[in-house]
């Protein structure tokens, strides 16, 4: 059924224009060199034990090489006499089950075949301690293991601001903790995270057989810009300058008002609300604090990525998606995600046209301060891939004054 007036239906759609964003290129060259190159560092080589069980720890999020760090991560153990074993470590993810878990790394090409090792995949989890009344939990296979090395991204988070936010203690804390350590610390809100994910990963890396972690930062290209491995207990003075690395590397959208912002695929592999709120400003509680990038009017959502399998958190904050998204959609999935993260509202499904033609139609009919004639429109493949994207005629002058973009 239609939504509009038959005679909006006939006004023309913009014309979109391939455009290209450069960035500082600069990222390794030989993954697994860099993995053994961290790993045979004398002070992290002694910390590593021959014939003792060892997890690595892996995650939900997309990382650039994340199977290459991982496997190269196993060799090294192996080499120093370890007994490597991959365990998931990402909260209620992949549907809150050991199965589904195990189906997440595997979409990333993380296996037994190809990793050559044990993968461990349980929600079953211990209580290791408490950070005030807070109850502090983690996997019960790496705690029964003789050391723990998490691997993780440091990236800005998407739903606070602090010196820690992303990375190795968020994996530490939250992605440690299942289903049942998720749900604890997501009960006291995302404006309490500053300073308790720091707090709770202490917990475990007190508590539990933490020996260093293996911090991965990328560029702007979606590419492995430094892997660096930190003593545990030095995580948490390191990792907000790491931080601070990550985030001159974050790429965005360099314009000040957009119409409509279309956005291609929409997943847990690309951020933890699906699109990262750094690029579109959203939050569950409004504008990103701190937020310096476009005021967006709209945005739409036409797809999910393969590897969100059908976790649609975060489509909530959009206004608009298709009926090509519902139909993709695990709702049992998305809802267990969005309520042991303590925010219902991600896990929302906005208006639904049928495709991105009516979505551009309905926007420029019915958003107040749009020029109807010539329209801001942007589209992208997701928030994590803005090297290329495309824009209206409206946005070509910008373009060509701005000297890191150029018309395809």
């Amino acid at each position: 059924m239609e939504l509009l007036p038959k005679s909006a239906y006939e006004a023309p759609v913009p014309e979109l224009y391939p455009v290209r964003q450069a960035f500082d290129p600069a990222h390794v060259e030989d993954i697994e060199a860099a993995v053994r190159a961290e790993f045979a560092r004398p002070e992290i080589a002694q910390r590593i034990r021959p014939g003792v069980k060892t997890a690595l720890l892996a995650g939900s999020r997309g990382i650039a090489n994340i199977d290459r760090i991982v496997r190269a991560s196993v060799d090294a153990l192996k080499a120093l006499g370890a007994d490597p074993v991959i365990i998931p470590a990402m909260g209620s993810h992949g549907g809150a089950t050991a199965e589904g878990q195990i189906e997440v790394l595997a979409g990333y090409g993380i296996t037994e075949n190809a990793m050559g090792c044990p993968v461990e995949s349980s929600m079953e989890v211990v209580q290791t301690g408490c950070v005030g009344d807070v109850k502090i939990y983690a996997d019960k296979n790496a705690a029964a293991c003789g050391a723990i090395i998490p691997i993780g991204r440091v990236k800005a988070h998407t739903d606070f601001k602090g010196p820690i936010e992303s990375g190795l203690c968020k994996m530490l804390s939250i992605g440690i903790g299942k289903h049942v350590g998720c749900t604890s610390l997501h009960k006291l809100g995302f404006e309490n995270f500053h300073w308790l994910i720091p707090e709770a990963a202490a917990v475990n890396i007190a508590n539990l057989p933490v020996i260093f972690g293996l911090a991965v930062i990328e560029n702007a290209y979606e590419q492995t810009y430094r892997i660096e491995a930190v003593e545990a207990e030095k995580i948490r003075e390191r990792e907000p300058e790491l931080l601070k690395i990550a985030n001159a590397n974050l790429p965005g959208l360099p314009f000040e008002t957009i119409d409509l912002l279309i956005v291609e695929q929409l997943g847990k592999d690309i951020s933890g609300c699906g699109m990262d709120p750094n690029v579109t400003g959203r939050t569950w509680c409004g504008l990103l604090p701190g937020f310096t990038g476009p005021a967006i009017k709209r945005i739409l959502v036409t797809g999910l990525t393969e590897r969100t399998h059908g976790n649609a958190t975060g489509l909530g904050y959009a206004d608009l998606t298709t009926r090509a998204v519902l139909d993709e959609l695990d709702w049992h999935t998305t809802a267990i995600n969005a309520i042991s993260s303590g925010n219902p509202m991600s896990g929302k499904v906005p208006c639904v046209v049928e495709d991105e033609k009516e979505g551009i139609l309905v926007t420029v009919s019915s958003t107040p301060g749009i020029d109807r004639a010539n329209p801001r429109i942007v589209k992208i493949r997701s928030t994590l891939e803005l090297t290329e994207f495309e824009v209206s005629e409206a946005l070509l002058p910008e373009v060509r004054r701005n000297p890191r973009m150029t018309i395809i």
